[in-house]
This record gives structure tokens, sequence and C-alpha cells, in this order.
């Protein structure tokens, strides 16, 4: 895996740029059906290399990957998933749980990748700088690593799906992980069966988008 990634650029972008950005943007979403067959060689590591140029509070990059390859932590995850996801289904009432019981909310039998994100709570990298006011800034960070890492991949073809239906501790012993390690985020990673630029949620009419003026304020 590369440590950095080099350019030539001075930092500035042109207007095509900006809006193929925007682009990207709008095709980040959330997969949940996946092709099987595997990523090209290589491809996840270039994916996670885009990843660690996330920016994080102290420069203490406290995300930790764990790419889970082996069947028995996979069926112990997707257990706690189909367990969590009936406890869900059993706190909504009427069209909602029809609805709810319809959605397709994991690729997790799928994605030929799975990937947990953790935050290292007592990493010392950062000296602190930042996390005195505010600790959760280090799992804030991991986050951005998330968003990083799910728009590297969408630029390269390759699909994300954050599966947040699980207990984070039966991940936790599922994987065997240090205990100062939190989960931040459990990613099903592979090529999409389809793409869309509009939230999957959205489509099958579970939420719509919103005014985005109702979530901007001027003091």
């Amino acid at each position: 895996m590369v440590d950095r990634i080099a350019s030539a650029s001075d930092g500035t972008f042109d207007r095509r740029f900006v809006d193929e950005f925007d682009v990207l943007l709008q095709w980040r979403r959330d997969v949940r059906r996946f092709r099987t067959d595997p990523l090209a060689p290589g491809l996840l590591d270039e994916i996670i290399a885009s990843a660690e140029l996330a920016p994080s509070v102290g420069n203490s990059q406290p995300w930790r990957w764990v790419d889970v390859r082996s069947a028995q932590p996979r069926a112990m995850i997707t257990a706690s998933f189909e367990r969590c996801n009936a406890e869900a289904l059993d706190g909504y009432r009427g069209d909602r749980a029809r609805q709810y019981a319809a959605l397709k909310l994991s690729g997790l039998h799928d994605a030929p990748i799975h990937l947990a994100a953790f935050c290292a709570v007592t990493v010392d990298q950062g000296h602190g700088l930042g996390r005195r006011t505010m600790p959760q800034t280090l799992e804030y960070s991991v986050a951005t690593a998330v968003s990083t890492l799910w728009l590297a991949a969408r630029a390269r073809g390759v699909g994300v799906g954050w599966v947040s239906i699980v207990d984070p501790d039966e991940v936790i012993d599922a994987l065997g992980v240090p205990d100062d390690w939190s989960l931040v985020a459990y990613l099903c990673i592979g090529y999409p069966e389809s793409g869309d630029d509009v939230p999957a949620l959205e489509r099958a009419g579970w939420q719509a988008r919103t005014d985005a003026r109702t979530r901007y304020r001027v003091v």
C-alpha cells in the first residue's frame, strides 16, 4: 500500500473538476445489492490509501481498518444484523412496518469485501491536540475517513454500504480487536449490481430528501 499519492497540482481546481466532483457526490449512494465477483487486484489497497488522506484531529489518524475475510466472524456479524434487524422491525407498526420489512438493508451475503472501521480511542498520536474539550473528535475523524473511502471507491466504480444495524459489542467480539477500539462503521464493499444517483430509501418511499434551507441558519 502506498503511503502518499503524489500530485503535480498546485491545489487549485477548474470548473470542470468541481462539476465532476459534485456528480461524484450525487452518485455516492449507500449500496445494498452487490455483484459477488472480487475486486480487481490491488484495488482495495488503492481505495484505503486514498482514505488515509482524510483529515483527523491533531493529525492523530485514529482509524483502524479490519478486512474481515474469514467465514466465522462474517457469520457472527451477519447473525447480529439479522437479530438487530428483527428487533428494529418490532418497533414499527402498520404500513411503516410492512415498508421496513421490504427494505434490503445490508449486502452482507453478497459483498466480496467486509471492512470494519474502528477508532483507537487511546491513541497517543497527535498528543491530545484538539481532544481535551471535544474527545468525540477522534470518532468524528474516523467517520471522515470512512466518507473519504466511500468517495474514493465510488470514483473507481466500487460501491460501499454502511451496515449500522449491528450490535457494536458483538462485532468487537467477533473480530477480537483490542479493548480500546470503538466500532465506527461496518462496511460492505464491492461492484454494485447497478448504479443510481437517487438514494435507495428515497426510491423506496421511506424518506425523501428535504430542502437544504431547512438545515441552514445564519446567526
